[in-house]
């Protein structure tokens, strides 16, 4: 019989170099594709090197510790300030970077938002009654890290406790490091600034809320990837184990 011809398994030029690469990703996940380049004294085409660093990445990203917890529907929502990086003009002629205030339904990770005047507690009050307002119920417990407004060192801020016991949740502040608070609303807040904002111009405060309202519609219909599900399919479930909002 004819010899038989068999080919010889293909070796990429990024071969010999990927062990040396996972090596430091195992060390340094994020480290950035043009660094790992270096270290490893890559020199052929960086797109064809980048593209395997994106193959390998996934593998050797640590999982953020929120992502592990798991939130019961109606238990809780975490609390944020955002600060877009654009000046907004105001009534007076000037302009300001201003607080947007974000609160995000744990379960659901369902996403409401509004620019508030200042980060003082009564605007931080009257932007938390009016967020809840639009989810439409109150979440047993509001995560807050140590804002100054609500309030620091374990001593809520005036006014904070009576608006908590009014609308019959708890304020839960979070200790530095606390995993709870890396997770769900940051994450939103650096998804606002590489998708919301790039762009965009704002006339005034209410503009830049109308505009943001708009995409949040959009924001809340695609699937988050960590709960492989859409906020604005579970924000019901969500909502149903939720404290009733009070009688205004």
């Amino acid at each position: 019989a004819p010899p038989k011809y068999e080919r010889s398994p293909t070796v990429t030029s990024f071969a010999p170099f990927e062990a040396r690469v996972r090596a430091l990703l195992e060390e340094h996940p994020e480290m950035p594709a043009t660094v790992l380049a270096e270290r490893v004294g890559w020199s052929g085409s960086i797109t064809w090197f980048r593209d395997n660093v994106r193959r390998l990445r996934p593998e050797h990203r640590r999982p953020d510790p929120a992502d592990r917890l798991v939130w019961a529907a109606g238990d809780a929502a975490q609390c944020d300030l955002w600060f877009p990086p654009k000046r907004i003009p105001l009534e007076n002629g000037t302009t300001a970077l201003l607080p947007v205030l974000v609160i995000v339904a744990a379960h659901s990770r369902f996403i409401t938002g509004q620019m508030l005047p200042t980060r003082q507690t009564p605007d931080l009050l009257l932007g938390t009654w009016s967020l809840l307002q639009n989810l439409g119920r109150v979440p047993r417990r509001l995560i807050w890290d140590n804002e100054a407004g609500i309030g620091r060192r374990g001593r809520l801020a005036g006014g904070v406790g009576e608006f908590c016991g009014t609308l019959a949740t708890r304020l839960h502040q979070l200790k530095p490091y606390d995993p709870e608070s890396k997770g769900v609303v940051e994450r939103r807040n650096g998804f606002f600034e590489t998708s919301f904002m790039p762009g965009r111009s704002f006339d005034s405060p209410a503009d830049f809320n109308a505009q943001f309202a708009e995409w949040l519609q959009r924001a809340n219909s695609r699937e988050v990837r960590t709960i492989k599900a859409r906020p604005i399919d579970l924000v019901d479930t969500d909502r149903a184990a939720m404290l009733a909002l009070p009688p205004v």
